[in-house]
């Protein structure tokens, strides 16, 4: 028998791709570094994204557990440095191993000076990544029908920021306080706070599972939690769908360990693809407001 989408109780959500518009932030801050050279000036979209994301999934893989505010940092200074090799300029550190001609550099750039809190400013910039015009409706409308979930490649405090924005749309008329994570407790539980509006019962960040998707660590500790926590009714993996807009972070991991998801394709996303077949999915949308309209039909 095949199984309907309203055959699940708990639906676990990749953010950053699919709730918020990371490209268009991480894109407006890039921009000011890449500026400076004369080659990376003229990126294209697409060529300013792969080459965030082959630093981006490097760092992950080698540092885990750093906080992924700091691992943005990271990101940026390492970009910085190819750019520096590229053009011929000294560089004065080394933060990861690499080939610095592996990315579309020339030496013709010219540079002028950067100060380091330009990669700080590049971490905490998650706070200012848009979310996606469709989500806040779409995610109210599906808590509806299930618990909600976040498993995302995040540290705790910059989720806030976009977890308020999730909550509470374009309203100003709340205190950001109400969204912060707890210092205390081993998870999140965001509807505990009266005052929240959140549609997620539960949140789990890189922060949390000490891994950075698409390692399996972290799916299994999410699955782990869903199965065993009360909030969640005991739920076990059949009954867990999984949405998700990167085939190379969410969909191909959670195929293998035999979790049903769906495939946010929002159009013109360039990050989260990879060569080769395309990871088995049971339902595809261009969006998640389809995906609640779709569910709403059921």
């Amino acid at each position: 028998m095949t199984a309907r989408l309203t055959d699940f109780k708990v639906l676990v959500f990749d953010v950053y791709g699919t709730l918020a518009d990371w490209e268009t932030g991480i894109l407006l801050g890039l921009k000011p570094m890449l500026s400076r050279y004369s080659t990376s000036s003229g990126w294209s979209r697409k060529q300013v994204l792969e080459a965030f994301s082959a630093v981006e999934s490097d760092l992950q893989a080698k540092y885990p557990h750093l906080l992924y505010s700091d691992l943005l940092a990271k990101v940026h200074e390492v970009m910085e440095e190819r750019l520096q090799a590229g053009s011929g300029l000294p560089v004065e550190t080394s933060t990861v191993d690499g080939d610095p001609s592996s990315l579309p550099i020339s030496s013709s750039s010219s540079n002028q000076s950067v100060l380091s809190d330009e990669h700080v400013e590049f971490g905490q910039s998650i706070k200012g990544w848009p979310i996606f015009p469709d989500s806040y409706d779409a995610l109210h409308t599906l808590s509806k029908h299930y618990k909600l979930v976040v498993l995302s490649n995040v540290d705790r405090t910059s989720f806030a920021h976009t977890l308020a924005k999730l909550s509470e749309g374009d309203s100003t008329d709340f205190s950001p306080e109400t969204y912060l994570p707890p210092e205390s407790e081993e998870y999140w539980y965001p509807q505990r706070n009266p005052k929240s509006k959140s549609p997620f019962t539960l949140v789990l960040t890189a922060q949390d599972v000490q891994s950075y998707k698409p390692a399996l660590h972290g799916f299994e500790v999410a699955l782990d939690v869903i199965h065993r926590e009360a909030a969640l009714l005991n739920t076990p993996k059949d009954q867990v769908l999984w949405v998700a807009q990167s085939l190379f972070h969410d969909i191909e991991p959670v195929s293998r360990l035999g979790v049903t998801s769906v495939f946010i394709n929002r159009e013109g996303a360039t990050m989260g693809f990879r060569p080769g077949p395309e990871p088995i999915h049971a339902w595809q949308f261009v969006s998640l407001g389809k995906m609640a309209e779709a569910v709403a039909k059921v």
